[in-house]
């Protein structure tokens, strides 16, 4: 018998299973225009799982008898393997993968096979097949983001005190621990990783049983299909179980957020790396050249990471337009919603991946340039007035004349630290000789011990509580 089961040659229209109301077939562009096997394929083993769960409440609530319900899970399993193994390939003449796997079930199994779809009708197949779907990539989804975390925490280690320059509208504002800087996406990432759990519990609801929109006059146990397939709880309500897509949008939310963190990480690399910033040095691993100046070295890495979230806004804004409009309950509409989940994920699970090894083994930071930019700023004049104000010195006045002390600076092509003590007690009397180690980059920082803030001894601190969130 030949083991090869693809229809992918087959030009034919075979009749479906509402033929007998139709007098004709589809028309041929019509069939292909309306399937949807190129890309619910992808959904193969989600489908056969859910249906052995099927199969096994038939048996169970004695809609079909036990043996039957073993020869339609072994059927079932024989076409996983088959799959697995690359002999079953069907093509566009079965339309979908669920009529797909019924077909050769029938094949397989004979009559019995056609009693699979007792009780059940596509609108709920897909439904949970889709749920079963994301709910498995979610998980793979939030371990990519905690292998992600445990990169930025080992970066963080090493840099605490390796100090950047802090920016706010893009310019020199105070200088920071990078150590700090990179826990804040970490942080990012823990909403992010959080999210999804949520997005996962809402996504854990089965609406196996809802039938095509009203339920079934057959006696099934949905309680028990959703205890085997691993689901929270049944949908409630067979209408919103059929047509319910919120899990998709609030996936595809969360996707969008975790596509934001890792653009602006992206774009913070791009800046970082190039000769202006000089902040970070490009790994041969992780970037290429130009194809004709020599002398190029580009961040592709994190340019695809930037480029490639819009996609992932693309297909939420997608999802939601495609809902707005549409009635009670299932319409053919919703077939679009499987191509928008399927590239988020691929992206989100791409540019996780790409992330992670980019930061791990793909750059470096420059910390002798880093040191440099830090102490050729004036990123430290906050500080000029925070020494004022411990003295004494009201804080609005004491900004007021740190001002005047800049511009002083600017007109004599000075930075602060090289001012005199002289002049600096010209500007004030509260000045003494403890100015300058106060406004030194690194006591600057390691001044900010707030909760939460930049200080060496608070960083430190976070870096613990951030491992035990790993943990």
């Amino acid at each position: 018998m030949d083991t090869q089961f693809s229809q992918e040659a087959n030009t034919s229209i075979e009749p479906k299973t509402w033929s007998q109301r139709f007098e004709s077939a589809l028309h041929p562009a019509i069939a292909r225009f309306n399937a949807s096997i190129n890309f619910d394929i992808e959904l193969i083993e989600y489908d056969i799982t859910g249906s052995i769960a099927h199969a096994k409440m038939l048996a169970h609530t004695g809609i079909i008898s036990p043996q039957e319900g073993e020869q339609l899970v072994a059927g079932l399993e024989q076409i996983r393997q088959e799959y697995r193994q690359g002999h079953f390939k069907p093509g566009l003449d079965a339309e979908d993968v669920h009529f797909a796997v019924e077909r050769r079930l029938t094949e397989i199994a004979g009559d019995v096979g056609k009693k699979l779809h007792t009780a059940r009708s596509r609108n709920d197949q897909v439904g949970t097949d889709t749920r079963l779907y994301l709910r498995d990539q979610i998980q793979q989804i939030r371990t990519q983001v905690r292998e992600f975390q445990g990169v930025l925490l080992d970066l963080a280690s090493f840099h605490v005190e390796t100090l950047i320059p802090g920016y706010t509208h893009l310019q020199r504002a105070q200088p920071v621990s990078l150590a700090h800087h990179l826990l804040a996406y970490f942080e990012m990432l823990q909403r992010d990783f959080e999210r999804l759990g949520e997005v996962y519990r809402r996504v854990n609801i089965s609406p196996l049983g809802c039938g095509a929109l009203a339920g079934t006059t057959f006696p099934i146990d949905r309680h028990y299909t959703a205890q085997l397939l691993g689901f929270e709880q049944p949908y409630a309500n067979s209408l919103d179980g059929v047509s319910d897509r919120d899990f998709a949008i609030e996936f595809l939310s969360a996707a969008s957020l975790i596509m934001v963190h890792l653009s602006r990480l992206s774009e913070e690399i791009i800046l970082w790396s190039s000769q202006e910033f000089g902040f970070v040095k490009l790994k041969d691993s992780c970037a290429t050249g130009s194809s004709i100046m020599p002398q190029k070295k580009n961040p592709d890495v994190p340019e695809l990471v930037r480029g490639k979230t819009g996609r992932v806004f693309g297909h939420l804004q997608g999802m939601l337009v495609l809902l707005k409009g549409l009635p009670l309950a299932y319409n053919k509409d919703l077939q679009e919603d499987k191509e928008a989940l399927f590239d988020s994920v691929k992206t989100v699970k791409a540019c996780l991946e790409a992330t992670t090894i980019l930061l791990r083994e793909g750059l470096e930071f420059r910390t002798t340039r880093l040191a440099d930019a830090v102490a050729e700023d004036f990123s430290n004049a906050t500080d000029v007035a925070d020494y004022l104000a411990a003295k004494g010195v009201p804080f609005r006045e004491a900004y007021n004349l740190v001002g005047k002390v800049v511009r002083t600076c600017l007109e004599a092509d000075k930075l602060l630290k090289d001012l005199s003590l002289e002049e600096w007690k010209a500007l004030h009397p509260a000045f003494e000789a403890d100015i300058y180690p106060a406004i030194a980059p690194k006591q600057v920082v390691a001044a900010r011990n707030s909760y939460g803030g930049t200080g060496f001894e608070q960083v430190r601190l976070a870096l613990v509580a951030a491992r035990s969130k790993l943990k």
